[in-house]
């Protein structure tokens, strides 16, 4: 595939599609990032858009993480001590899972996001943008929780970070879409270059493929869980042989989680993927696109056990390396 394709396939909007093409035409050097609020342990939300740093390294880019630590204190996780304990095993997972170390930045927040430049701009920021504009692109609340002052000011920092980390552009979920567009909308206020944006898709929840696959709702994948574990968790994972399911009984749409984690994950990160079954029932099955499996699925030639079964072997592939050094930390 050529640059361009590469560095957008598997993503849900690119913002805009000339901007990102003039970055294909000369990517080496240019400089992507992600943010992510220190949380422990990566799950598979983390892990898609580190696919997406991956295929963005593979083509020349250089990969700034952002470990938002003062994002993550605004946001009452803990002390500054425990989120920087936090974050620093968030960098070790990121690295075994198979980010570059050599063409991978990681850079604190509290890095710059506390100078005397950055508290002004912020400052500017906030006298040029409404309430009702702040509201709109900040994160949504968890059920019952209060609303404070520091949830506004949050994406205004994820806007400015942006331009403080000499970025050529920006990665996020669909989740982030608000948060990057808010920074091309305001951020040419104060004098500063907007950057595209790419964005990638929401998994759909694992056991009902209604809403959003969720660490802090319903069940998700995680560098926590064994090889049991995933295999539980898949056979439990909701895959009827289509990639169009109806909708549910109270009208609302539903994915396929399976073919979903095989699309976004599996394939992106294996040349071919082998269904292994017995010679009575056909014998293996290898798959060289992602397209070819969900034909096969809709078909009947691969039944949905067999593929929950490939499923959770080809995470836990993906997942071991990260799960032992996480193993490993704990341990001293």
């Amino acid at each position: 595939m050529d640059t361009y394709e590469l560095m957008t396939r598997n993503t849900d909007e690119v913002i805009t599609e000339s901007e990102v093409r003039a970055l294909a035409d000369d990517p080496d050097g240019k400089r992507v990032y992600v943010g992510y609020e220190p949380s422990g342990v990566l799950h598979v939300g983390h892990l898609l858009t580190a696919n997406k740093l991956i295929d963005l390294q593979e083509a020349g880019m250089e990969v700034v993480v952002l470990l938002a630590d003062v994002h993550a204190y605004l946001n009452g996780k803990g002390t500054f001590e425990e989120i920087r304990e936090t974050a620093e095993r968030m960098r070790a997972q990121f690295l075994a899972y198979g980010l570059d170390e050599e063409q991978t930045e990681f850079v604190y927040g509290s890095s710059f996001e506390m100078d005397e430049d950055y508290v002004l701009d912020l400052h500017q920021l906030e006298l040029e943008t409404s309430l009702n504009r702040a509201q709109r692109a900040m994160a949504e609340l968890q059920g019952g929780e209060t609303a404070k002052v520091s949830h506004v000011v949050y994406p205004l920092m994820q806007a400015l970070d942006i331009e403080y980390l000499d970025l050529d552009l920006a990665i996020g979920g669909m989740d982030q879409r608000k948060v990057h567009m808010l920074h091309r909308e305001e951020l040419p206020s104060l004098g500063y270059d907007a950057r595209p944006c790419l964005h990638t898709p929401i998994l759909a929840d694992l056991t009902t493929g209604v809403g959003k696959m969720s660490s802090s709702q319903g069940v998700t994948i995680s560098m926590e869980d064994s090889a049991d574990d995933l295999q539980e968790k898949v056979n439990k994972a909701y895959c009827p042989p289509t990639a169009d399911p109806e909708p549910d009984e109270d009208g609302n749409d539903r994915h396929n989680p399976v073919l979903e984690l095989f699309h976004y994950h599996v394939f992106p990160r294996f040349e071919s993927v082998t269904v292994e079954r017995p010679e009575k029932y056909g014998g293996d099955l290898v798959y060289e696109s992602y397209d070819a499996l969900e034909a096969d699925l809709e078909s009947g030639e691969l039944h949905p056990q067999d593929a929950k079964n490939t499923l959770a072997s080809y995470l836990d592939e993906l997942i071991a390396p990260g799960r032992e050094k996480l193993q490993e930390l704990r341990a001293n």
